[in-house]
């Protein structure tokens, strides 16, 4: 088993097993949807449907990238994949360097395409690898291998930081990022790894002309925390004393969408702890276009497609009827509700200068957006 193979394996391993939850939250507890008594909404007729990038979903979920690379990597994959085809969902793939460098690794990513021929499906590259060669021709190869809608590049240099031999130099990489987004066919989607996007990130991505930028925040998986365990198991304690440091770092995921759509105006996709449809309306609500969903779906996957299919319906229903108590009748209704900022989420946004009331009136359409 290779190196990538190793990584992959243990990764699955230690999310499905350990705790990796970070002990902070994503903070959408101090987000309110305001309840209508009066919704004037019929639930039969409620529209989750929604477009993203081009392409229609029947609801705004996308099973974020997890895995691929390995033996057991090709049956979670082809069970995620089976349940977004038969739910109209998106789905990631994890990182296809395992596949680019070993073509006989190519299935457990390419058997997603051959289950689910009509989903929007997601190509996955590290940021790191752009850094020390990668460019358009491995894209293309990504792409290719799942005949993706669309292709992430995964930025995680929290979890190169921790990680046993990780890659640490990101210099370039928002021009490597750039060239992508010229010469490709499809669009490039910017997607951290849980630990958040800032505006500062978001600005600078949508200079290059970033498709849509997933915000991965803090609040779910810690990376951190995974590669403290993987560092445990290789008896290097000055890389699981670093892990330990860094298992909450980040910017929870409420804090993260409204940064990023304080100065981002494409689409944004709200990830990192996103468990429940409660948290997806109130992602949608401060101004995510969708949801991603990881670690309960890869647990889920472990059991049977059966369940990733039961877990995401009630998913779905918990969205729905958030929908029908805050009088939304469709998704772009749901991104004008009313709500209310209290607590850290408030605090933190006036100190990074974002008027909080400001804001709620823009994004519910009472006065003119300024960014």
């Amino acid at each position: 088993m290779s190196e990538t193979q190793k990584r992959k394996s243990d990764h699955i391993e230690i999310v499905s097993k350990k705790e990796v939850s970070h002990s902070v939250t994503t903070w959408l507890e101090h987000v309110t949807l305001v309840h209508q008594a009066v919704p004037e909404v019929n639930f039969s007729e409620i529209d989750t449907s929604t477009t993203f990038l081009g392409k229609k979903l029947s609801a705004p979920i996308i099973i974020s990238a997890m895995t691929g690379g390995t033996e057991e990597a090709a049956e979670i994959n082809a069970r995620l994949a089976s349940a977004a085809e038969k739910l109209g969902i998106a789905m990631g793939v994890g990182s296809q360097r395992a596949g680019i460098e070993n073509p006989r690794l190519r299935r457990t990513y390419e058997v997603v395409r051959e289950v689910a021929p009509n989903a929007f499906i997601i190509a996955n590259l590290g940021a790191p690898q752009l850094v020390r060669g990668y460019g358009v021709r491995e894209a293309r190869e990504a792409i290719e291998m799942v005949e993706a809608d669309a292709i992430a590049i995964h930025l995680n240099p929290l979890q190169e930081s921790v990680q046993p031999g990780g890659d640490l130099d990101f210099k370039g990489v928002t021009s490597k990022i750039g060239r992508l987004v010229a010469e490709l066919e499809v669009p490039v989607i910017a997607k951290e790894t849980g630990a958040g996007m800032s505006m500062e990130a978001a600005l600078a991505l949508g200079r290059v002309g970033i498709a849509a930028i997933d915000v991965a925040g803090c609040g779910g998986t810690s990376w951190a925390a995974v590669e403290y365990y993987r560092a445990e198991e290789a008896g290097d304690e000055e890389l699981m004393k670093l892990g330990k440091a860094f298992w909450n770092w980040g910017i929870p995921t409420a804090a993260s969408i409204v940064e990023v759509k304080a100065v981002f105006r494409k689409p944004i996709v709200a990830s990192g702890g996103i468990r429940t449809g409660i948290d997806a309306a109130k992602s949608i609500a401060l101004g995510a276009s969708a949801v991603g969903l990881a670690a309960p779906l890869l647990k889920a996957a472990l059991i049977s497609e059966e369940e990733v299919i039961r877990q995401l319906r009630s998913f779905i229903l918990e969205l729905k009827t958030a929908m029908f108590l805050t009088g939304a009748g469709n998704i772009e209704e749901l991104k004008r509700v009313p709500v209310v900022l209290t607590g850290c989420l408030r605090e933190w946004l006036e100190t990074r200068g974002i008027d909080v009331n400001s804001y709620a009136r823009r994004r519910a359409g009472l006065e003119p957006r300024v960014v």
